[in-house]
This record gives structure tokens, sequence and C-alpha cells, in this order.
């Protein structure tokens, strides 16, 4: 299998994630204030896991682009990444219709978790593929510390959700905030070398 059969494989599988997402939005029955003040928290939900969605699919995108090699292990780390993002429609339709309800905000942690885990496990393979790239490697360990950063923020969040559900909301929207932060040059000089 060649990265672009890989690639083209996950983009179909995060654009049916996002069909799904947006087919769970439902115009309220009234054309009032009140009736779309009551839905508010189920587009609040699907518009921050799009951009979730949409951070994954850029950071997975660029990702692909640095695979040197596309073995067993790399194939299951990406199966394993789209089958939690598989489950973002579902707990984002969850804390929706829940948004007070501590177990609705930890399930939707805890799955956002197992996707930054799963990252994890794709950027280690690629830091194994780049061992003997220097510079390679050091800007895989660099994401790889971002993002085992994100998943144990996220992590913690399905514990808070039980003691203050803004705490859990405020990690949920300070951890997309922060892939907008600019990184290190050496990123972007890796990216452009398509790394």
């Amino acid at each position: 299998m060649t990265t672009s059969r890989m690639e083209a494989f996950s983009d179909g599988v995060i654009a049916i994630i996002v069909t799904i997402m947006v087919l769970e939005l439902r115009a309220p029955a009234q054309p009032t204030l009140p009736a779309l003040w009551k839905v508010a928290p189920i587009f609040l939900s699907y518009g921050l896991s799009f951009l979730v969605v949409a951070i994954m699919w850029i950071n997975h995108h660029h990702l692909v682009h640095a695979v040197r090699e596309v073995n067993a292990r790399l194939l299951w780390a990406n199966l394993n990444l789209l089958f939690w993002m598989s489950l973002i429609p579902f707990v984002t339709d969850f804390l929706g219709k829940n948004p007070k309800a501590p177990m609705a905000v930890a399930l939707y942690g805890i799955d956002l978790s197992l996707c930054g885990v799963a990252f994890c496990l794709l950027r280690l393979e690629l830091a194994r593929q780049h061992r003997h790239d220097s510079e390679a490697a050091e800007y895989h360990r660099s994401v790889l510390r971002k993002n085992a950063f994100s998943a144990t923020l996220y992590f913690l969040s399905a514990p808070l959700a039980y003691i203050s559900i803004y705490a859990s909301f405020f990690i949920f929207v300070l951890i997309p905030a922060k892939y907008f932060l600019p990184e290190k040059r050496l990123a972007a000089t890796s990216r452009e070398q398509g790394l």
C-alpha cells in the first residue's frame, strides 16, 4: 500500500465523520429565539468537534507526508486513530444533548484523549522511521510531546467533569486554541521538506 492510498482512505473516513456530525443537527421546530437557544448546546458541541476533527485532519495530512514506509505498524496505528475518531459524532451528539451531565462531558474527554493517544502511536512510528535523521527525529519528538500533552489534558477533563464541567469545557477549548499558536521554525522547515 502506498501513502496516497492510506491518505485517501483516511480522508474518506474523516469526511464521513464530519457528515455524520452535521446530520445530527436539527433546526428548531419554531422560528423563535427561545427555540434556537434550546438547540445552542448541540450546535456548539458540533462547532467544537468540527474544529477538533479539522485539526486532526490537518495533522494527519502532515503526518502522512512524512511517512517513509507504509508497514503493518503504521496501518494498524492509523486504523486505531480512525476508530476513536469515528466515535466523535456519538460523543458530540451525547454532549450536545446533555451539556451539563458530567458523564457526557467525561465521555467526550475520554474519546478525545484516546484520539490523542492514537496520534502518539502514529508519531512514534514516524520517529522510528526517521531515527537516522537527527533534525527530523527531533521534530517528531517535539510534536509527540505536544500530542501527549493534549492527550493527558483530555484525559484529565474526564474526572474533572465530576468536579466542574466548566473546567472540562475550558480544556476542550484550550487544546484546539493551542494548535493555532506558532510553532518553532524547525517544524516549519521540516514541513517544507515534506517531513
